[in-house]
Order: structure tokens, then sequence, then C-alpha cells
């Protein structure tokens, strides 16, 4: 655990200032806003192993916002909004309790053109590195409505969920990754060195060695002989098919693949469907027209291929369809989904219902996230047996067999 120091208010608006152990900034921020804590800043304590002058010098060049600081300054915002602390000065007290020179930078530049009579929406969209389509979309909303207060609130709970998916989805593969690693490594060296080496000891003998013992002869001969053209064209490989997802029509093909993978595809999809329900639920409560809200989740989804659906259903709105009919249309919600939207249309509560479903599918995404692992490693095992079993047949068992024809012949 990792120690953190904090700066904020208690409810009678007293200064506070501490330090707190916790897993994350995170994690800290949660804990202390649960006790009543109106929280100004949290930063990381620095180690003695950290302020070294070693560390001082690799820390010039400080890193860009994250979405951990997008986060902070969200929830940091909605206090001092509920507080009744004007933007201007809200952004100015912000800039002087964090020590994060790209977080300064961002925050002078956001002062600044408040300053010289631009909205907070617009100042924002210059950053959109930082700050999503859907984030200035919803601050623009919250500036039109007088409801900023509750629109950064929603905002932070939208990025907490965010990155607590992606934290657990990162922790359920961090195990089948380091194995597939290992394969991978484990295949180089047994290719580029131990081959090679049982390789002369068959040749000494002149035996009639099995088919599986020559396939991996072969192989690895050529592993050896054009290792170098083997890692150019993987390099090679591996930055053109990125370059190739970056475009519209790659990245199209590789998102529609992913929902169909066999065990991560499901995970995704609820995962993708969640997102787009919570954010349109936000974007309708806070009086985004259908049709703009539309627009604007498919900019948040995170995948080229629901997006496109979410824009077929943003055209079908605009023809006068019903939402329940354009989403039954799109062909990538269960029928369970499906029923409640077309509830929530004639009870008019379709934000609320839509909470519900985000919420669902938030809960199978769960689920699904924990038992990942679980599930994955069959498919592990049976990549290490096969390994086992090729390595026995072509390596090991013609070994054997000569170390028997040996003692065969010196016994005879």
């Amino acid at each position: 655990m990792a120690a953190f120091a904090w700066t904020g208010r208690n409810p009678r608006g007293e200064a506070l200032n501490g330090e707190v152990e916790a897993e994350s900034a995170h994690a800290a921020a949660t804990r202390l806003e649960a006790t009543g804590v109106t929280l100004l800043s949290i930063t990381e304590r620095i180690s003695a192993a950290q302020a070294s002058p070693w560390a001082r010098w690799s820390g010039l060049g400080s890193s860009p916002v994250s979405s951990q600081d997008l986060l902070i300054f969200s929830r940091q915002m909605y206090a001092l909004q509920r507080a009744g602390v004007p933007i201007l000065r809200a952004l100015a007290s912000l800039q002087a309790s964090t020590a994060k020179d790209s977080l300064i930078k961002l925050l002078i530049d956001l002062r600044a053109s408040l300053e010289q009579g631009h909205e907070l929406a617009t100042a924002m969209k210059r950053h959109s590195n930082v700050f999503n389509g859907f984030y200035v979309a919803m601050i623009r909303v919250g500036e039109m409505s007088g409801r900023l207060t509750e629109v950064f609130e929603r905002l932070a709970r939208h990025i907490e969920f965010e990155l607590d998916v992606r934290a657990r989805i990162a922790q359920a593969l961090r195990y089948p990754t380091m194995v597939m690693v290992a394969i991978v490594i484990a295949m180089a060296v047994i290719n580029l060195f131990v081959i090679p080496t049982f390789a002369q000891v068959f040749a000494q003998f002149k035996a009639e060695l099995p088919p599986m013992t020559k396939l991996l002869m072969a192989v690895s001969r050529f592993s050896v002989d054009t290792w170098p053209l083997i890692l150019a064209a993987g390099v090679g490989g591996w930055w053109a098919l990125r370059a190739w997802l970056a475009t519209p029509p790659g990245r199209l093909l590789w998102d529609g693949m992913k929902l169909k993978l066999p065990i991560a595809g499901p995970i995704v999809l609820k995962g993708t469907l969640a997102r787009f329900a919570r954010s349109f639920a936000i974007a309708s409560r806070s009086g985004v027209p259908i049709s703009r809200a539309m627009t604007v989740v498919a900019e948040t989804v995170d995948n080229a291929y629901i997006a496109q659906r979410i824009e077929q259903m943003r055209e079908g709105i605009e023809r006068g369809e019903s939402l329940s009919r354009c989403a039954t249309a799109a062909g990538v919600f269960t029928p369970v989904v499906l029923q409640m939207i077309a509830i929530g249309e004639e009870t008019g509560d379709i934000d609320g219902l839509l909470i519900e479903v985000a919420d669902m599918y938030e809960r199978e995404t769960d689920y699904a996230i924990k038992g990942l692992a679980a599930r994955i490693e069959p498919l592990l095992l049976a990549v290490i047996g096969a390994l086992v079993l090729v390595l026995a047949l072509g390596i090991f068992l013609p070994l054997w067999n000569l170390g028997q024809a040996a003692q065969g012949r010196g016994g005879g």
C-alpha cells in the first residue's frame, strides 16, 4: 500500500490535511470522502528511494494527464461547485494544490480561456487528449442548464466505473499474459539452442529419425538461419497491423471481431453496452436531445462496430422511429434490455430503466471478469501439454530409442 498526502475541508468548511494509506489515489479519495471530507488535493508521498538524484533526473519529463487525474479533477470540481465556489476560483485552488506539471499547464490554460470570455466546454474542447467528446458535451449541457455541479458528479462516477472495469480486466489477464510470454520465450530458446544441440547428437549416430523429429529439426534450422528476417518480419507486421487498425475500415473490422471472440467477446460486448446505457442515461437526464445524445454516446463506447450501430439508431430516431424499434434493428441488445427500453418509452422513465440496464450489464461484466482467468487456464494447460507432447515425441523419444539401441549393441 502507498501513502498519500491530502488536503481538504470538513462539513463546517475548516481546512484539514493529513496522510492516508491505500492501494491507489482513487481508493484513498473514496475513503476520505466517505468520512465527510471535501477533498481538494491528493498526492502520493515520495519515498526516500524515489527522492534519489536518479529519480529526480528520470522525472524531469512530466507525465500526461491520466484518467485518474481526470477523476480527481471531476470530484474536486463537484465538491467546490457544491460549496458555491466560482469556477475561476475553483480552478485556481486546484492549480495551487497540485504538483503535476501537465495538470498545472492544463488548469492555467482553462483559466486563461475563461478569463477571455470563453465557456468552460469550449476551453476543454481544446484539450481533446484529456477531455473526450462525451465529457465536453456533458459540460456544455451543464453550463446551458445550470446543472454543472450535478454534471461533474455524474462524470466522476462515469470515469470511476471505466477505471474499475479496466483495472479488473488487466488483473484477470495478468497471469495468462505472463504464461503466454513464458511459452513464447521457451519456444525461442528450444528452437535456437536446444534442438541444434540434439541434432548434433542424432547426426553422430546416423540413425533414422521419426517424422516429428525431422520436422522439429527443420523448423530449428530455419529459425537459426533466418532469425533476423523473422524478427524483422514480426516487427514490421506488428507495425503494419497497428497502422491498419488505426484506419476506419480496420478499426471497424477488428472491433466487430472482438465481439465474436470465444471467451472475451461476451465480456467486451456487455462492458460496451453498459457504457452505452449509462452514458445515454446521463446525457438524457442532463437535458441532451436524444439524437444529439446518440452522437455523443457513440464517441464514448470505444468500439467502432457498436458506435456504427448507435449511429444507425440515431438515424432511425431522426426519421421518427421509436427508440425501442431502433434498438431492435441494431441487433446488439438482449431481449430483456429491449423489453426494458420499450417499457421505459411507455412509462416515460427511459433514463431510470437505462440506468438499470447499465447496472445489469455491469454486474454481468463483473461476474464474467471474475471467471475470466478460470476459463483461460484450461486453454493454457492445453497449450503447455501440447508443447510437452511435441518435445517428448520429437526429442526425448528418439533419444530413448538411441540409448536402447546403444545398450543392445554393447550387450551383444
